[in-house]
């Protein structure tokens, strides 16, 4: 019966290609904003016949044989591209469920005994059910990877080191100060400094909800890490609120400079470099 199978799908691989791609144009859920018909339509062709190529008499009731591992490669970068390109989880499991109906139609039509027609149901219902699986896990891989990437970029763009003088440097942090995000601060800070042989360097927190001892523990850090390129480390954005937090906490920052404001924290540096800034009467 499985011969009978493999020969039915292989004979009528066309009739599969084009009821499959019906089903996918007429649901409502299709994304032709993500993907053009031509597009759908070159890796529908393609799946389809690599499975056909792939199936045998032996492998339809193993799906877990090393023969379908092309099927899979493909079936995996349709999951990738999907992923990136912004398909949710459920329609790219529709893809390939939607393969499942239109080749449990085409069996409906050409096995005639019930008996032959259930044991084939079940084998290639069983096959298909396990590429949907791949499938997924596939796609799920892909949006974490998507999701991390795009957690860098924030990462990146929310901790820019800004020149704001000749020697002055200024680092506003936006959000949560954790772990991950005090190393980027301070490779950022610290490199910039090589770079420009800056020696005051002010870390503006007026962004940061709160502050608790472990957000205070990763400010010091980068405080003793910018001292020790010989920089002067100034924080700036303490808020009052911030301020008794940290004196409940019993946190001691007495030996660092401390300013309300980014405008204070900059006429000190401008006081340690001895510089003077005029206004210029016009």
């Amino acid at each position: 019966m499985a011969t009978e199978i493999t020969k039915i799908l292989k004979k009528r691989k066309s009739v599969i290609l084009e009821r499959w791609m019906k089903n996918q144009l007429t649901d409502e859920t299709l994304r032709e904003d993500l993907i053009s018909n031509e597009e759908l339509r070159a890796e529908s062709e393609e799946l389809i016949d690599i499975l056909t190529k792939s199936l045998n008499e032996t492998n339809l009731t193993d799906p877990d044989s090393s023969d379908f591992d092309h099927v899979i490669e493909i079936l995996g970068g349709i999951s990738l591209s999907r992923a990136k390109q912004g398909f949710s989880p459920r329609e790219t499991g529709l893809y390939v469920m939607s393969l499942k109906e239109t080749l449990l139609q085409i069996l409906q039509e050409e096995v005639k005994d019930p008996a032959d027609l259930i044991a084939a149901t079940l084998n290639l219902s069983r096959l298909i059910d396990n590429f949907s699986i791949i499938t997924f896990e596939t796609f799920i891989k892909g949006r974490e990877e998507v999701i991390l990437r795009q957690t860098d970029e924030i990462t990146e763009i929310s901790t820019p080191v800004i020149r704001v003088w000749d020697g002055i440097l200024a680092l506003p942090i936006i959000g949560t100060l954790d772990s991950a995000r005090t190393q980027v601060v301070m490779e950022s800070l610290l490199t910039e400094i090589v770079e420009s042989g800056s020696s005051v360097a002010i870390l503006d927190i007026s962004g940061v909800p709160t502050v608790d001892s472990l957000v205070a523990q990763h400010l010091l850090k980068t405080v003793s890490a910018t001292r020790l390129m010989g920089a002067e480390c100034v924080i700036s954005g303490i808020r009052p609120e911030i301020a008794q937090t940290i004196v409940h906490l019993g946190i001691d920052l007495s030996d660092i400079v401390t300013k309300a404001s980014l405008a204070s924290a900059l006429s000190f540096a401008f006081a340690t470099l001895k510089v003077e800034v005029k206004k210029v009467a016009r």
